[in-house]
């Protein structure tokens, strides 16, 4: 068990380490240079077509079933803040110190770009199903953007286990970590 342990642990600091660091932050950096700079160039535009008209209640410029632009960033933010971005950032702080924060903030002001073009590509090739609902996502510009179903089909499959992997460990693990710290539980 220990040799299968330490063969997991040399893997897991290959694939978290260096390479994925400069992989995350590479393709971010590049995407910012190839696209001009979106995080600061459009982002007057972003604040404008977000907000405009985001507290009305006129429904008149909207079709059947839309939703506003700004009914869009508060369903997206309500689905990825979570866990992570509050015990994740707590942990990294606690474990480096306050530095952890500015290279969290430089991640993210790269990742920006990356994560425009993901949006971009799910719009792109996003499909509408029979009941003319739209679906999108990675699975699917891998499978028509790559042109590799077999891929697209695999990383949905993948998603999937992951999610009914590890689902919700995280959380559990956060809510154990402060009930044996607070309360003194044994975890």
């Amino acid at each position: 068990m220990t040799a299968i342990m330490n063969f997991l642990n040399v893997i897991d600091n290959f694939v978290w380490g260096p390479p994925m660091m400069i992989l995350l932050v590479g393709t971010g950096i590049f995407l910012t240079i190839k696209v001009g700079f979106p995080q600061f160039f459009h982002l007057g535009y972003a604040w404008k077509i977000t907000f405009k008209g985001a507290f009305k209640k006129d429904k008149d410029q909207r079709g059947e079933g839309e939703i506003t632009p700004f009914q869009a960033l508060a369903s997206t933010l309500a689905a990825t803040v979570g866990n992570g971005n509050i015990a994740g950032v707590a942990t990294a702080v606690a474990a480096g110190g306050p530095g952890a924060l500015v290279w969290m903030w430089i991640t993210a002001f790269f990742g920006m770009a990356t994560r425009m073009g993901e949006a971009t590509l799910g719009v792109k090739y996003r499909i509408k199903d029979k009941d003319s609902a739209y679906a999108a996502g990675s699975m699917y510009f891998i499978e028509k953007g790559l042109g590799q179903k077999w891929l697209g089909w695999l990383f949905a499959l993948f998603g999937a286990i992951c999610a009914f992997g590890i689902g919700d460990a995280v959380q559990t693990n956060s809510m154990a970590l402060v009930g044996n710290s607070v309360f003194k539980i044994p975890v």
